[in-house]
C-alpha cells in the first residue's frame, strides 16, 4: 500500500485525501463531490474513486439505493491526516473568514462560531518584504513603532523567521541597533524603505534554535474529580503533560497558558493548570534575560 502511495502525484494524492476525509467525517462520498471540489470531469473523478478503492478496498462500498459510496465498518485510514485538529482548523478558518465555505472540505458544516480576537493589521506589502528578506538573507530598514518610544524610529533588522504567539504575528530578527535577536510585531512595522545584504547567520539565534519543555499538571487545590477533567482537557497522562516549544516563544506560551504568574494569585478553578517544572523553566528564562 505504501509503495502505491509513493507513486502518486501530489494533485492525485490530494484528491484521494479528500475522498478519505469525506468518508471519515461525513460517512459517504460520491463522484460529484470530487468533481465540484477540484473542477474535474466525470472520467477523472471516477478514476480517483477507483484509485482509492485500489488503495483501501475495504474502506467504502457503493450503495445503489443512495447512489453514493459509503464508509464501511472496517474503515482504516490510508493517509495520516484524519485528526480532530485538522477538522477543527477548517471550521475556525471558515469562522474567521480565512477560508471560503466552498473551499472547505467539510460538506455538512455544523453550527459553529468562535470567540473573536482583535484584528491585527498586517500590511500585505510589509509581510511580502519581510518574507523576501528571509528568503534572500537580507537586512531591511524598517520604521518601527515600539511601546518604549513615543515616536516611530527607523532601524535595520535582519529577519530570519516568522512566529505566531497565539494572537499576533512577529518577525524574528537580529536588530542591528541593539545587536540582539528579538521579536518585531509585523503590525508595528509602519514602513520599509531599503534593504541590503546581511551577514548575520540565523544559526546564531540560540533561543530560536533551542527548545524548552513545559511540564504541566492540574492545579493541586482542585478536587480529584476536577483534576481528572483537566487531565482530559490537556491530554495528560499520569497527571501531567509535556509541551515542547522554542525558547524564543517561551514568554508568549507561558502568558497564553496563564503560567507566567504565581498560581496562588487566581482561584484553582480559574487557573486550572500549574507548571510542574516551574523553577527550571523560569530560572532559565531569567538567566536568558540577564544575558
Amino acid at each position: 500500500m505504501n509503495s502505491n502511495r509513493s507513486e502518486l502525484r501530489w494533485g492525485v494524492e490530494q484528491r484521494l485525501e479528500f475522498i478519505e476525509f469525506r468518508l471519515f467525517w461525513e460517512g459517504h462520498v460520491n463522484r460529484s463531490d470530487v468533481m465540484a471540489q477540484f473542477g474535474l470531469s466525470v472520467n477523472q473523478a471516477s478514476a480517483d474513486l477507483s484509485r482509492y478503492i485500489g488503495l483501501a478496498p475495504h474502506n467504502m462500498d457503493y450503495d445503489r439505493s443512495l447512489r453514493t459510496y459509503v464508509r464501511q465498518p472496517g474503515f482504516k485510514p490510508v493517509f495520516d491526516k484524519l485528526d480532530a485538529g485538522r477538522y477543527l482548523a477548517q471550521l475556525r478558518s471558515v469562522a474567521d473568514g480565512i477560508l471560503d465555505q466552498d473551499d472547505c472540505w467539510i460538506a455538512g458544516l455544523p453550527d459553529y462560531d468562535s470567540a473573536p480576537t482583535p484584528a491585527r493589521g498586517v500590511d500585505p506589502s510589509t509581510l511580502r518584504s519581510v518574507v523576501d528578506a528571509i528568503r534572500q538573507s537580507r537586512a531591511i530598514e524598517v520604521q518601527y513603532q515600539s511601546l518604549s518610544n513615543p515616536e516611530p524610529q527607523w532601524r535595520w533588522i535582519a529577519p530570519h523567521a516568522i512566529a505566531f504567539d497565539g494572537f499576533r504575528w512577529h518577525a524574528r530578527a537580529f536588530c542591528l541597533s541593539d545587536e540582539v535577536f528579538k521579536d518585531f510585531l509585523l503590525s508595528r512595522i509602519l514602513d520599509i524603505r531599503s534593504s541590503r545584504e546581511s551577514n548575520i547567520p540565523a544559526e546564531h539565534d540560540r533561543d530560536w534554535h533551542a527548545s524548552a519543555t513545559l511540564e504541566i499538571g492540574p492545579h493541586p487545590a482542585l478536587s480529584e474529580t476536577q483534576a481528572k477533567v483537566i487531565e482530559l482537557d490537556y491530554g495528560m497522562r499520569g497527571g501531567k503533560a509535556k509541551i515542547k516549544i522554542r525558547r524564543a516563544l517561551l514568554y508568549y506560551s507561558l502568558r497564553r497558558l496563564g503560567l507566567d504568574t504565581d498560581p496562588a494569585a487566581r482561584k484553582p478553578q480559574d487557573q486550572q493548570i500549574v507548571l510542574l517544572n516551574r523553577e527550571a523553566i523560569l530560572g532559565r528564562q531569567e538567566q536568558a534575560e540577564e544575558q
